[in-house]
């Protein structure tokens, strides 16, 4: 159920809001004619649905649920043959498991499911259904976190954008913002961008976040003339909005965005909504392990809240 509404919820959205489908987030259908990759998604989806509400189903129907299940498993496997092909090329570096591996082994275990009588035969219980769904609606992003989050997509760029992060009331950053400061340095030593954009709002005291954090890429040995401030990206929304004008002035075609694992997925989200595709890259050597369980427990909420919000806004 969790599967066929996201995936409806996906095709529906898109249809009204463009940029509104994130059915990439679970597989990657760009190997098909754009309408044949829809109108497979959409029977699965209603396929999965039904399923869900009436188990009770006639032979033809399993066999047809079966058949559209087995070539989504298909489609999985194969997007998880890609990333390990794109790890060995070392065009990405991750150690963490691809969810497309893990949504082909789910898949196919819906599919023994749907083969297995007796299991077609178990009454809906809905105090377990709605419990299952809350698994699903905190484990999937919870996957998207581990998975895309850990990925690091490093590759040459024109620019580095990196969101912003406490900084306190005598101007010293954050243990998160050093992370990210760092890490942006890093990449701009290493000549795979030649600017670099910190954006973020109000430090506790004088120094606003930006600043304070170009300060800091400054005694990292990156010239003032590579740097450039936005100076009111207090969330992420706002960065990816405030970062555009300047992408489309210094004429940018490829970015590379720095952010906590647990922050990317949003991130790549809201560019991608906003209309660029972004490459992404996790801090290297963290220092938040002690707040890693909070903050990736509050970043599941911002993830479904981010994706659902054109939706309010809409209506």
């Amino acid at each position: 159920m969790f599967l066929g509404g996201f995936t409806l919820l996906n095709l529906l959205g898109g249809l009204c809001m463009p940029g509104f489908d994130a059915n990439h987030w679970w597989i990657d259908l760009r190997m098909l004619p754009i309408w044949l990759a829809q109108a497979l998604l959409l029977t699965a989806a209603l396929a999965w649905l039904v399923f869900a509400v009436r188990p009770h189903m006639r032979r033809w129907r399993v066999i047809v649920t079966a058949s559209l299940t087995l070539v989504m498993v298909l489609a999985a496997s194969c997007n998880a043959v890609a990333v390990i092909r794109l790890r060995d090329q070392n065009l990405i570096q991750s150690s963490a498991v691809s969810i497309s591996a893990l949504l082909a082994l789910c898949l196919l275990a819906m599919v023994i499911i749907l083969l297995l009588p007796w299991t077609r035969q178990a009454p809906v219980r809905p105090g377990w259904l709605l419990f299952s769904l809350l698994c699903c609606a905190i484990g999937f992003p919870l996957a998207q976190i581990h998975t895309f989050g850990w990925t690091d997509y490093s590759r040459q760029a024109d620019i580095i954008v990196v969101p912003g992060a406490k900084v306190y009331i005598d101007g010293s950053l954050s243990s998160a913002a050093s992370d990210r400061v760092r890490t942006a340095c890093e990449l701009y030593h290493a000549g795979l961008a030649p600017r670099i954009l910190f954006s973020g709002g109000p430090g506790d005291g004088p120094y606003s976040e930006p600043s304070a954090m170009r300060r800091r890429a400054m005694r990292l040995g990156v010239p003032p003339i590579a740097i450039y401030l936005d100076e009111e990206g207090v969330d992420t929304r706002a960065t990816v909005r405030n970062s555009l004008p300047h992408l489309q002035q210094l004429d940018v075609r490829r970015v590379l965005v720095v952010s906590h694992f647990f922050h990317l997925p949003r991130l790549k989200m809201t560019y991608r909504r906003a209309g660029w595709e972004v490459s992404t890259v996790p801090v290297r050597d963290q220092q938040l392990a002690v707040s890693v369980p909070f903050l990736v427990t509050r970043e599941v909420a911002a993830l479904w809240a981010y994706y659902l919000r054109p939706l309010w806004e809409r209506g």
